[in-house]
């Protein structure tokens, strides 16, 4: 992901409870959606004992769209209910960014 006017990420760290079934399906669903929200711009996600899962936005309100968009709100319903014993989300501006890539 290349941008090079500021933007915003999104930074959803989490542990599971012990009943995570249906996470994985709910997962790619709300993947498919964010995807296909207005001011979506990219994710990452990784998962071992703690998931890190980065969403970039271009605005405050895509992202707040986001957050109130219908299935949205049912998959946290979700996740506080049965899925995570544990979530912290972090809302942060990116000024810029750079890579290395190692041939």
């Amino acid at each position: 992901m290349k941008n090079n006017n500021p933007y915003y990420a999104v930074i959803f760290t989490s542990t599971h409870s012990e009943n995570t079934e249906g996470y994985t399906d709910m997962a790619i669903q709300m993947e498919t959606l964010a995807k296909a929200q207005d001011g979506f711009l990219g994710i990452e996600s990784a998962r071992d004992t703690i998931g890190i899962t980065v969403s970039y936005w271009k605005s405050l309100d895509a992202i707040t769209n986001w957050k109130q968009q219908s299935d949205h709100l049912i998959a946290q319903q979700k996740g506080r209910q049965d899925w995570y014993s544990w979530y912290n989300v972090r809302i942060c501006k990116v000024e810029r960014e750079y890579e290395f890539v190692k041939d």
